[in-house]
């Protein structure tokens, strides 16, 4: 099952990351450190995530 949430982990963290930046940026904080902000965030909430998601799976 860690493998299936390591694969899981690479699809889920770019779009969580992608989604949050995203955010950021239609809410009108275009500096570096917002977006890299929510950029981390989005890593950090991708791996409860996609273990949650492949235990669904598994």
């Amino acid at each position: 099952m860690l493998r299936l949430a390591a694969v899981l982990f690479t699809l889920i963290s770019a779009t969580l990351m992608g989604v949050g930046v995203l955010a950021v940026l239609v809410a009108g904080y275009g500096t570096l450190v917002p977006i890299v902000a929510a950029a981390a965030v989005g890593f950090v909430v991708a791996m409860p995530v996609s273990w949650q998601v492949a235990r669904a799976i598994y």
